[in-house]
């Protein structure tokens, strides 16, 4: 490999790496730990907003619907919140709309037994 193949390589890696740290997202990023995402106060909560909000476009239960099926288990906590904060594509941001708690829950919703797509 040329040493600029490997530089690019090496600079796509990195970019890959700051964005699923949320480095683009603007804005801190929460610690997502075990203890907060498997609290069923928090679950509750993100089930609330899932049900009054996210389901109009990702389905009741996550698909079909208007919005790409999501499978959770592939989603680090950290990016979920990401794209729940600030939106990407045709989703909008929902800071302006719900709070930092309510946001953070919707991710421990999303991570939970509770929620299956």
């Amino acid at each position: 490999m040329s040493n600029k193949a490997s530089a690019w390589r090496t600079a796509g890696a990195l970019l890959c790496a700051l964005y699923g740290a949320g480095a683009f997202a603007g804005g801190d990023v929460p610690v997502f730990d075990q203890a907060y995402l498997s609290n069923k106060k928090n679950i509750a909560a993100g089930q609330e907003v899932w049900q009054h909000q996210c389901r109009h476009c990702h389905g009741a239960a996550a698909y079909p619907g208007k919005a790409p099926k999501l499978n959770p288990g592939q989603l680090e906590p950290d990016f979920i919140y990401d794209r729940v904060t600030n939106g990407f594509g045709k989703m909008p941001s929902w800071k302006e709309v719900f709070s930092d708690a309510q946001r953070k829950a919707v991710v421990a919703y999303i991570k939970s037994d509770d929620f299956s797509p």
